[in-house]
């Protein structure tokens, strides 16, 4: 984990447990800075509850899939049994009919032509070693079936209890969001503009910190994207690295995602969260990852951040609850949180965990231009509010 990177994003101290008032109490009387301590304490727990949300929604879609294969297995073991005992009905019915109280070697001695007899008694040794074959097949079918009945029950259970569980977490996350609400309502145009003027700068200079830090290597930062006046960025390669083939892929589906609204539990197309964003952007590249920001932070390869390179995920907060794809240039790709839209950010916009690299065989590109940015593409708040938005924002995810 890179240490120094985690102290790069806005490092407001918290007021004590004791000091902390509710969501809206006494807001709008309140210092700025202890308003955005506040403010970013109640984003975080429902980022936080949102990827708990997400990570039982991904089981519950994986046990789904269980279930529905159990279903399908027991089908056919079913039908395989009932094949089995009709076979088994077939053979005890032709014993019945062809059976003697003559042992075969008697049979044999009796038999007018011996050789005949013997050759006979082949064919009725291939028929019991058939039989015994579909006996068999019968009691294996019916352990095999009442078996896979067992865990198709098994699998039915543990489905309903990731849907309760799943009820519940929704619950969490739109309380949180409440508070967030309430928190904002509370305040008045001028205080929310003053509040976005004071989250803006601090980002700034935390950015301003992380690279002056070297954090990111020689020359990161150094060399921005031109625009033509028309919103067409053209960087060089200076300062933004050359991806994998699948790192520039996921990357330029995020930017094609440029705009749309941050939703908690989206996954497109419409809209996203953080980590269904990179989630599904590395989907489309062909590299499946996990769906939440702490799964992705914990299965995938991590990588010191002077090797970032475009389309690698930057993980943020203690807890690893957001995660944004690098851009390249000190910047990111993010979905930032409810009331704002997937945008490009500063990389220390909040505090860096550390990154991670969905695929580390792949190879850099051998050439490389940065994607094209859309006019507006860094435009609007990385915090998720802005004067006069943030409460009909809040609303609308909570619906």
């Amino acid at each position: 984990m890179c240490t120094a990177a985690m102290t790069a994003g806005v490092a407001l101290a918290p007021l004590p447990a004791a000091a902390e008032p509710g969501p809206g109490e006494g807001a709008a009387a309140r210092p700025v800075a202890a308003l955005l301590t506040d403010l970013q304490r109640l984003y975080r727990e429902a980022e936080k509850a949102t990827e708990v949300y997400n990570g039982t929604e991904e089981k519950l879609r994986a046990q789904r899939d269980r279930v529905k294969r159990l279903d399908a297995e027991l089908t056919r073991a079913r039908r395989s049994l009932r094949d089995s005992r009709d076979a088994a009905g077939m053979l005890a019915r032709q014993q019945y009919q062809t059976s003697s109280d003559l042992s075969p070697y008697v049979r044999l001695l009796l038999a007018r032509d011996p050789q005949r007899a013997l050759d006979q008694g082949r064919v009725i040794g291939r028929v019991a070693r058939d039989r015994a074959e579909t006996v068999g097949r019968l009691v294996g079918g019916e352990k095999r079936a009442a078996g896979l009945a067992r865990a198709a029950r098994k699998a039915l259970d543990e489905r309903l209890v990731l849907t309760e569980r799943r009820e519940r977490e929704r619950d969490v996350v739109r309380e949180r969001l409440g508070d967030v609400e309430e928190m904002l309502s509370s305040l008045d145009r001028g205080q929310l503009t003053e509040l976005a003027a004071f989250e803006r700068d601090g980002v700034a200079k935390a950015q301003e910190r992380f690279l002056a830090s070297g954090a990111l290597g020689a020359g990161a930062g150094a060399a921005g994207p031109a625009d033509d006046g028309k919103g067409a960025g053209a960087p060089d390669e200076a300062g933004w690295g050359r991806p994998s083939a699948g790192g520039n892929r996921a990357l330029r589906f995020a930017v094609e995602q440029l705009g749309k609204p941050y939703e908690w539990g989206a996954e497109g197309p419409a809209s996203f969260d953080c980590s269904g964003l990179t989630s599904v952007a590395w989907q489309r590249a062909g590299t499946p990852i996990p769906r939440t920001s702490q799964e992705q932070w914990a299965r995938l390869d991590r990588i010191e951040l002077d090797e970032l390179r475009p389309g690698d995920l930057v993980v943020y907060f203690p807890e690893a609850t957001h995660v944004a794809l690098y851009l390249g240039d000190g910047k990111v790709v993010q979905a930032p949180r409810p009331g704002a839209r997937v945008k490009v950010s500063p990389i220390a916009a909040n505090p860096v965990l550390g990154a991670v690299r969905p695929d580390p065989a792949g190879e850099p590109v051998r050439r490389y231009a940065p994607p094209r940015l859309p006019a507006g593409a860094a435009d609007g708040t990385d915090q998720g509010y802005a004067s006069g938005q943030a409460p009909a924002a809040a609303e609308t995810s909570l619906r």
